[in-house]
């Protein structure tokens, strides 16, 4: 297989569906590459919902890449979301949190709003995003000390919180075939 090929297979993730027909996760979005997808198909764990056009084949054996797939078995929800940069982003949405500007990840930082070195921990109460400027101004004192507070009181998220920030930011890519299952819990508009 050559490599223009290879890269056109990589642009072709399956989004993953949990038994109920709803994604494992939104942000970031339950996919899976080609190769998982076309592994799980093999195991019988899966029901391929939507195809692609292109078709992979072997000696024996040719199949469409699926671009929808669903678990056959349920896969409870994790009752509360990982501690992770990512997520402190996605709940703070990706707004400084002194400055109220938005920014992209990279530009992104967080803070400890009680700094380590005055006893602050690194826990979803006490962490906060932060642009460079801002993060750099605030240093390691206490926000009276340099009059910076929050915007938004630092918590941990509810999943659900997460997945509604997250449909804000849709990923770059977003086949058509996944609109039928992508924000269909949400309320239509009359």
């Amino acid at each position: 297989m050559n490599i223009n090929a290879l890269q056109s297979l990589e642009r072709c993730p399956a989004l993953i569906l949990n038994a109920d027909y709803r994604p494992l996760s939104y942000f970031p979005l339950s996919t899976w590459s080609w190769q998982d997808a076309v592994k799980a198909i093999f195991r019988g764990s899966v029901t391929v919902i939507s195809e692609y056009d292109r078709i992979v084949r072997s000696p024996s054996f040719e199949l469409k890449l699926p671009s929808v797939l669903a678990l056959k078995e349920y896969a409870p929800a994790a009752r509360s979301p990982a501690f992770t940069r990512f997520n402190v982003f996605l709940r703070d949405q990706w707004t400084c949190q002194y400055c109220v500007t938005s920014f992209k990840t990279n530009d992104l930082t967080f803070d400890h709003v009680i700094p380590r070195s005055r006893g602050g921990r690194t826990s979803w109460e006490n962490i906060v995003a932060a642009c460079r400027c801002c993060n750099t101004r605030k240093s390691n004192k206490m926000p009276h000390e340099v009059k910076m507070y929050p915007i938004r009181e630092p918590r941990q998220p509810a999943i659900h919180e997460l997945q509604e920030h997250g449909r804000k930011f849709p990923p770059h890519f977003l086949h058509e075939s996944w609109g039928d299952f992508l924000y269909w819990d949400t309320e239509l508009v009359s």
